[in-house]
């Protein structure tokens, strides 16, 4: 399995200046070549283009998600290119993200142009083979305490899927053949055995 590997870089600002909101968008809108997120300390995340291999991944996840969506309609979907503005300070851009409907309507024009300050009812991260699995987990974290509902980490590399409920511990599954969306995503199911395929 040929993959590119790419880096994120994260450089805490804070001896020098925080970056305000406004800033921080001002940033993001000065270079729209370069995707950044904001950790809740204000530390700037730098996240380099995704491999082939990743990059096909997360095209063939968003693609079963929008295919779902257009037949539930009972909410809205987001790639990988969306900030949120987390109610807890960060500034995160899931692989994969899905707000109900009721939730994305409350918010005004405005705030939907801009990076919506509201956390996902869902988030997917996707593993790539430079990540580091704590700061994944600890991103995942991130959407939990700001009132995410179900998370999956999805680690093609391992075979593994880990499962984010709020109050309660991550559930890990070792090569899972699909999942469920559960309650959250109303009749949902991704297969993932296409996956588990491609690291063999």
């Amino acid at each position: 399995m040929g993959i590119t590997i790419m880096t994120a870089f994260t450089i805490d600002l804070s001896p020098i200046a925080r970056l305000d909101d406004a800033q921080f968008e001002q940033l993001c809108a000065a270079n729209p070549e370069v995707k950044f997120e904001r950790t809740p300390t204000g530390a700037l995340v730098i996240m380099s283009p995704t491999g082939g291999e990743t990059g096909m991944t997360n095209a063939t996840l968003i693609a079963r998600f929008v295919v779902w969506n257009e037949q539930n309609r009972q909410g809205k979907v987001f790639d990988s290119s969306t900030c949120f503005k987390l109610p807890n300070g960060g500034d995160r851009s899931p692989d994969v993200a899905w707000v109900e409907n009721s939730r994305w309507d409350a918010l005004t024009p405005e705030q939907r142009r801009k990076f919506p300050p509201i956390c996902p009812d869902f988030a997917l991260e996707l593993v790539s083979p430079s990540d580091n699995i704590n700061t994944v987990r600890a991103k995942m974290q991130e959407y939990l305490d700001s009132g995410l509902r179900l998370g999956w980490l999805i680690n093609p590399q391992e075979q593994q899927v880990e499962v984010y409920r709020p109050q309660t511990a991550p559930e890990l599954l070792e090569s899972p053949v699909s999942l469920s969306g559960e309650s959250v995503l109303s009749g949902f199911v991704l297969r993932l055995d296409w996956l588990w395929r491609l690291g063999t």
